[in-house]
């Protein structure tokens, strides 16, 4: 067995450290020339003549050699490579049409181990053929994000993030940071996280609304941002966490809630177009879809609507769900909208204010009406929005309705003293985004590191 200090040093005189790398995408690029590769072993495999190696960097795969013969150092350490090993290799890149990676392979000329891995690996991470429970992979989230399909993933997620700046900017958006220790609760009050905080108790935002909203008072007029919220929600559910990456946005001097759903479906059109044009093959080939970009405007049911359609397919909404959807009505919703109108998305508006924050405006005429909306994606609930009520002494009213103590809302009832205009935004879903985009079964696959009840490492 070869030892970890026996592949220190490189065997021959050509010094690795003076070669740029290549990524192995580009290497079709330099045939014939010197290159040097770095990345991971994915396999090797020892003949009597010819050692082979596999190696793999988060571009691709390539085949590389070693002629037993003429480098019998080089070849003698070939068989003592473990999956997963940390490797330097330089070599002459040439053609060899029988090689299935590509055409392409390397005459290895030099060999560093950078960091020999230890085997077995504690998890399975070739092979799409899922052989290790989710709760142990997630244990050794390092390693199982070396698979390929989930690579793609985060790339996937950098293109949309990229894509939703893009059009913000366009928009005329401002990008914010709101604190994320708050004094007070920024929703309901309810799945609120608290820590002891210099001898007073603070809490872990649920959501920069607040703070959205004075962004529109300070005279903004349109801000975003894209950050970490915090629920202490027990549920084991595949959509929810108590961690997650939240994007928001709110938009002064509108209309009504219809404003913000315009722009909501036009967004989310260049979002997923974006990412089809720079990702279709890659979704295809790592999670067997065909993206589908999505046609404006989507379709719209009023909360009324919604609960009488379900009824018209045989499905009553469960009474404990007081005025909102449960989640096999919103399933049912899905796919009676793709089934009628060939469409994956679905506006459910006017939510009654059971249903609703305080802060959620109220049509004149209709005090239990709230001027909200939930966007549905393939059944699956992943945007809240609506107009905001701006009007200090409407606020306070529907505060005191609620049952919240004023004191601790305070600050936030301040905001809207000195001429805020009328706005209105939403809540979107990252994680939950990625999961319905790429058809995966749960967040946990699409979160970097997943938070919930029993996670609190890696």
């Amino acid at each position: 067995m070869v030892e970890r200090n026996d592949f220190q040093e490189p065997s021959q005189n050509i010094n690795p450290e003076k070669l740029e790398r290549t990524h192995v995408s580009d290497l079709h690029e330099h045939i014939g020339e010197v290159v040097k590769i770095q990345g991971w072993v994915s396999a090797n495999r020892d003949q009597k003549r010819m050692k082979f190696i596999v190696l793999r960097d988060h571009t691709g795969e390539v085949q590389t050699i070693i002629d037993s013969e003429e480098n019998k150092d080089l070849a003698s350490k070939v068989s003592s490579l473990t999956p997963e090993t940390a490797l330097t290799i330089v070599g002459k890149l040439v053609k060899n049409p029988k090689v299935k990676l590509g055409g392409i392979e390397i005459q290895t000329k030099e060999m560093k181990v950078e960091n020999l891995s230890d085997a077995p690996l504690p998890i399975n991470i070739f092979g799409k053929a899922e052989t290790t429970s989710q709760d142990i992979r997630l244990d050794w989230r390092f390693l199982d994000l070396r698979k390929p399909e989930h690579l793609s993933i985060f790339q996937i997620q950098t293109t949309a993030e990229r894509a939703m700046r893009d059009y913000w900017k366009k928009e005329g958006f401002i990008e914010i940071h709101t604190p994320k220790l708050m004094g007070s609760a920024s929703e309901t009050g309810s799945e609120l996280f608290s820590l002891e905080y210099f001898g007073k108790r603070a809490y872990l935002a649920q959501s920069p609304q607040f703070y959205k909203q004075m962004a529109m008072s300070a005279g903004f007029d349109r801000v975003f941002e894209i950050g970490p919220v915090f629920r202490a929600n027990p549920s084991f559910t595949s959509r929810h966490d108590t961690e997650f990456t939240s994007v928001d946005m709110e938009m002064s001097w509108i209309n009504s809630h219809e404003d913000i759903m315009k722009f909501e479906e036009k967004w989310l059109k260049h979002i997923i177009n974006n990412v089809n044009k720079a990702h279709s093959k890659d979704i295809k080939e790592n999670f067997g879809i065909d993206l589908k970009v999505p046609t404006v405007p989507f379709p719209r049911f009023t909360m009324d609507q919604a609960i009488s359609t379900l009824k018209k397919i045989g499905y009553n909404v469960p009474s404990g769900t007081k005025g909102d959807l449960d989640p096999k009505g919103e399933r049912l919703l899905g796919e009676y909208v793709k089934k009628e109108f060939d469409h994956e998305f679905l506006f459910v508006t006017d939510y009654k204010t059971d249903a609703r924050p305080f802060y959620h405006m109220r049509y004149e005429g209709k005090p239990n009406i709230t001027k909200s909306f939930d966007l549905l994606w393939k059944g699956l609930e992943i945007t809240t929005g609506a107009q905001r009520e701006h009007r200090y002494n409407y606020l306070v009213k529907q505060a005191k309705e609620k049952g919240l103590k004023l004191k601790s809302i305070q600050f936030y009832l301040d905001f809207f003293k000195y001429g805020c205009p009328p706005h209105g935004g939403l809540g979107f879903g990252l994680t939950r985004m990625l999961m319905l985009m790429l058809n995966q079964p749960s967040v946990r696959e699409v979160t970097y590191l997943y938070r919930g009840p029993n996670r609190l490492t890696p």
